[in-house]
């Protein structure tokens, strides 16, 4: 390495980045030493339980919490909707009671006497006439370009559908909720299940009247956050409230039923779409309406369709939001992407069949459409692939050649893409004179291996084994750092650390070369060693040694993303191969491969599980998961565990992922992978069914119901 070099090294010099390396805190969380906000039961801990509303749109008439401060155990009483308040879903906060057990809570909780006024409601998102009826259909956003209706009318062929996916909710494994410990001296002391650590101490801080140096925030680990857990969210200043009401800690995490109810959700997406193409397969006309809810506030989807294919040259679209009854939506891993992909990369998957072409040749055609920057990358990584699936094999026209008897088999495939700009972080670099290095920075560890990467990246850098290196995150006392969404914490995080270590590395070879008179230019670090050319120099040790009885210090601030060693805008593809049982409607996967891009890997081990978690989060809305609302009542009629469905192990099939890096000098700045594999599943998924059966099951997740109904008389 270069003295004052600051890109990455080449991927052929590297000793650990790049490599399959497991995470470092794997232990502690696999063996419960890890301590989550669910974890903390400091000694006074009071334990808080929430009263909801049942209904799906209701005027608090009456509510007495009295009866609840009675009973013995009792500390403390929070009340968010007072009489004259609305709830406008089902699973509303109401009260929320702090007790010295569990079990005194929920006591509490049924004592409270509460009325409600019930009021009118709408929760089927997916009839647009009805929706407009009810007078819950926004003012359609539109936009248009060229002439849509020449080119239909010229068009060799043209094909009409309608395409949908419903509303998911986040189920994180660790709900949302927070330790409190209101201190005699004034200050919060917060263990906070967050993806946010350095933000979210001004969101106690207003509305407690306290100075935001005054709030601790720590979040060493999270259960999952996926982009629902940026905020501290009315129970986590009821938590707060509490603490300080009973003098003592409390903790409130959510309930599995009030996580899935008012936790946020991903917005559904129903569609009507026309799209044309000439004789030779060229996209030459596309026109859509599409409506969904976020909820309350009834937005929908972005309007960037065709999603990947926006250079069609002649395109109209519509959106229309809906205002439901239900919570309103949160960022839900790639934000609006999985429903443009699952409307377009379905649509024109049936046109390449009226057409009679092969799919996967109507999308390696029209990559002309596609982002300028993406269109070598989705063209290799089809190629990768077809060859991993054997796509040439195994496809067939749709509904032609599936198999004998009732089960058939087909292939589909789908393209995405993300941004994954890296955040603003900073980072507090130390080494030590022994040698050891240390790294403090206020971001979070979701689960993606942030502590691994910075690791690795040190090590790296310096020339040592990670066992030399010790990361700390979690802390809003620690440089800061952005919130970890968009897959911008690997960037965030790697990029300062890497400008910090080399920036620590180069003042310790100016010592170096004044102790052992060599040019500080010649030098570099390897091996535990310090090097000058092909000469040993002396040992890291000695080297460390030389900064003094005190550490090194280098703080590098946040921004600075201009280096080369971030990057942003990554595609992706992937491929489904699936089997259908024509007399049960049940989808079995065989087979999935993932071709994602994300740029320089840091770790190879930590990226790969990341597509794979990815890939299964995507056949879960694919062929089972959704948030069901029971149109009559209005309630959230699955908001459980064992009624909101998820896939098991063996609902899975083979996952295969093949990071692109199409060569050995592939060398782009790291850029977040967290997203964007999550995005196609769905799509991919519903294209390898179409294929199989040779109709499409127009709305996703494809249950045994919906396919059934789609083989009986469904869109071909």
């Amino acid at each position: 390495m270069a003295a004052r070099e600051i890109a990455w090294k080449p991927r052929s010099e590297n000793v650990l980045m790049g490599k399959r390396i497991s995470r470092i805190d794997g232990v502690e969380k696999a063996s419960g030493h890890a301590k989550y906000a669910a974890d903390i039961n400091t000694e006074g801990t009071l334990y808080a339980r929430l009263l909801t509303c049942k209904l799906p749109h209701a005027k608090v008439a009456k509510l007495d919490v009295e009866p609840a401060r009675k009973i013995p155990g009792v500390h403390a009483v929070h009340v968010f909707r007072d009489v004259g308040a609305e709830a406008h879903w089902d699973g509303t906060l109401i009260a929320a009671v702090a007790a010295e057990r569990p079990e005194i809570a929920q006591d509490a909780i049924r004592a409270i006497e509460v009325k409600y006024e019930s009021l009118p409601h709408f929760v089927d998102d997916d009839n647009l006439e009805a929706a407009i009826e009810a007078g819950r259909a926004k003012d359609p956003r539109t936009n248009e370009k060229g002439n849509v209706a020449e080119a239909l009318a010229n068009a060799a062929t043209v094909h009409k559908g309608y395409y949908g996916i419903e509303a998911i909710t986040h189920m994180c494994m660790e709900t949302h909720g927070s330790h409190c410990d209101w201190k005699d001296d004034g200050t919060l002391d917060v263990h906070l299940s967050t993806q946010n650590v350095t933000g979210t101490a001004g969101q106690y801080a207003g509305p407690l009247g306290l100075e935001e140096s005054n709030v601790s925030i720590t979040c060493e680990y999270i259960g999952g956050g996926f982009g629902s857990k940026f905020r501290i969210d009315e129970w986590g200043l009821a938590c707060a409230q509490l603490s300080k009401e009973a003098g003592r800690p409390v903790r409130l995490m959510l309930d599995r039923a009030t996580e899935l109810k008012s936790a946020g959700n991903r917005p559904s997406a129903f569609a009507e779409i026309t799209v044309a193409a000439d004789a030779d397969g060229n996209i030459v006309a596309w026109d859509s309406h599409h409506w969904g809810t976020s909820g309350v506030k009834g937005n929908t989807v972005s309007s960037s369709l065709p999603y990947i294919f926006d250079g069609c040259e002649n395109r109209n679209r519509k959106a229309t939001g809906i205002s439901c009854n239900a919570d309103d939506a949160r960022a839900w891993r790639a934000p609006n992407h999985p429903q443009q992909c699952a409307l377009t990369c379905t649509a024109l998957d049936d046109l390449a069949a009226k057409i009679g072409m092969n799919s996967l040749d109507l999308f390696m055609k029209n990559l002309d459409k596609a982002p300028e920057k993406l269109r070598d990358v989705y063209a290799g990584e089809m190629k990768v692939g077809a060859k991993l699936i054997d796509w040439q094999e195994q496809w067939h026209p749709h509904g032609q050649g599936g198999g004998d008897g009732p089960i058939k088999r087909g292939l589909g495939m789908a393209l995405h893409t993300w941004g994954g700009r890296p955040n603003n972080s900073a980072v507090l670099l130390k080494v030590h004179p022994d040698g050891t290095v240390s790294s403090n920075q206020g971001t979070q560890d979701l689960g993606t291996g942030t502590r691994t990467v910075i690791a690795i990246v040190l090590a790296e850098t310096f020339g040592i084994p990670l066992s030399s290196v010790k990361v700390v995150v979690g802390h809003n006392s620690d440089p800061a750092c952005g919130g970890s969404g968009g897959s911008t914490t690997v960037g965030g995080v790697s990029g300062p650390n890497r400008r910090a270590a080399l920036e620590a590395l180069w003042k310790i070879f100016d010592l170096v070369a004044a102790k052992y008179e060599v040019d500080a230019a010649t030098l570099s670090a390897k091996d535990e060693k310090i090097w000058s050319g092909g000469e040993e120099v002396c040992t890291w040790k000695q080297a460390a040694s030389l900064v003094g009885v005190m550490p090194l210090e280098v703080l590098n601030d946040a921004g600075k993303q201009d280096d080369g060693l971030t990057d942003t805008g990554v595609g992706g593809v992937q491929m489904a191969d699936v089997s259908v049982d024509t007399e049960t409607g049940v989808v079995r996967m065989n087979k999935f491969v993932a071709v994602q891009d994300c740029g320089t890997i840091i770790d190879l081990k930590t990226a790969e599980s990341q597509v794979e978690g990815a890939v299964i989060m995507g056949i879960a809305f694919a062929l089972s998961e959704e948030r069901i609302m029971d149109d009559h009542t209005g309630r959230f009629i699955n908001a459980d565990l064992e009624n909101y469905k998820l896939p098991r192990i063996g609902d899975v099939g083979e996952i295969v992922v093949e990071m692109y890096q199409p060569d050995s000098e592939y060398n782009r700045g790291v850029v977040g992978l967290g997203e964007p594999p999550v995005i196609s599943p769905g799509a991919a998924i519903s294209n390898a069914v179409a294929n199989a059966i040779g109709v499409r099951v127009p709305v996703l997740p494809m249950t045994p119901k919906r396919v059934l109904d789609a083989l009986k008389g469904g869109q071909a």
